[in-house]
């Protein structure tokens, strides 16, 4: 099992020196009290933990969660809403309120704030995928903190199927950033969970099956995710280069600590070479459209000596799409090892008359 348990902190030093942007994702549970309304004095001392990075000179985004907890009680539900109009109309009541106290609170670190609202489609369409990101970093340049959610009011897939896990692993792709911070109701991932053996995990090398069996859902009334949620954002940030650390939000040192190298939470060792932006466009921001499914010979072709993808290793498509679209390429036993852009829609590829070389050139594919 690719676990580490390193008592110095000569991995953590390493990985985590020369920080100077960060994303800072807060969890609902670390934000909304029992009554599922914001808790002012956890906000206070979140904040003051992110002020205090600022003026260290690191750049922070924060990708906040608790709006739609925020909204619950106002609305009245003691309980996550299940009908996706009432959701919405926690999220747009919750997101108000939730952003007029994030600025009053950073306004007293003499901090601004800019709200950014993000759905699926604005990070999947290249264009606006780079003006969101232009908008990011022209904020950072001005010393403003911006705080994202996803635009939960209008967001049908995202407030049905997503989490704020994943989408702060993609605004930490999108940016890059040189970190990501998970900042959770949990000390980090829990080896033996529920039990008196129970310990904190303090470095994850390598991702696996046995780590990922670690993992549960959650049963928080107004959380989506899980560490299962929080195990799929640091495959996304594993493979485009970024470090992730997922700790307690309770500990008022935990951010502090973090970027000192202490050990502090689960921190999970990023691949050393990082991807290309567009890589990561191709990787981690679509909704793939189709499969093909290759032998294994155009597997190890892929993977091992960087080739492109051609027609005679295909066995198998799967789906409708377009030439242009992102696909899946999946192995002989059904698991997804690389995602690409396709020179071909699904109609030409079945036929076997094909005008090109290759089904997906290299520039455009990327190994997960």
């Amino acid at each position: 099992m690719g676990l580490a348990r390193v008592t110095n902190s000569h991995v953590r030093i390493k990985v985590l020196e020369n920080i100077g942007r960060l994303v800072v994702k807060l969890g609902t549970g670390v934000l909304t009290d029992a009554k599922k309304q914001p808790d002012l004095a956890q906000m206070k001392q979140l904040v003051a933990q992110v002020a205090a990075q600022r003026k260290a000179g690191r750049e922070v985004v924060l990708v906040s969660s608790g709006a739609v907890g925020a909204g619950m009680g106002v609305l009245g539900h003691a309980k996550r809403p299940t009908e996706l109009a009432e959701l919405q109309a926690c999220a747009a009541v919750g997101q108000s309120r939730l952003m007029a106290t994030y600025e009053t609170l950073f306004a007293e670190h003499k901090l601004a704030v800019a709200q950014v609202l993000l759905t699926h489609d604005d990070l999947e369409h290249h264009d606006r995928h780079l003006n969101a990101r232009n908008t990011l970093v022209t904020l950072l340049t001005h010393g403003v903190v911006p705080i994202i959610n996803e635009n939960d009011a209008v967001s049908f897939t995202e407030i049905k199927f997503g989490d704020n896990d994943k989408l702060s692993a993609l605004v930490a792709a999108l940016l890059p950033a040189d970190l990501l911070v998970i900042l959770t109701t949990v000390d980090g991932l829990i080896e033996d969970f529920g039990k008196p053996s129970a310990k904190t995990i303090n470095v994850v090398e390598k991702m696996d099956a046995a780590l990922e069996k670690l993992a549960g859902g959650t049963t928080s009334e107004t959380a989506v995710g899980g560490m299962a949620s929080k195990l799929q954002a640091a495959k996304i940030v594993i493979r485009s280069g970024i470090p992730l650390v997922i700790a307690s939000g309770r500990k008022k040192t935990a951010l502090n600590r973090i970027l000192a190298g202490k050990e502090e939470g689960t921190l999970f060792v990023p691949e050393s070479k990082k991807l290309t932006g567009r890589k990561r466009w191709i990787a981690f921001f679509h909704h793939p459209k189709g499969s093909v499914i290759v032998d294994e010979g155009a597997k190890i072709a892929l993977r091992e000596d960087g080739k492109s993808l051609l027609p005679p290793g295909v066995t198998c498509v799967e789906g409708e799409f377009g030439s242009g679209d992102i696909i899946r390429i999946v192995d002989p036993n059904g698991t997804e090892f690389a995602r690409g852009i396709s020179h071909f829609d699904s109609t030409a590829l079945r036929s076997g008359k094909l005008t090109r070389t290759e089904v997906v050139h290299r520039d455009n594919l990327v190994i997960l």
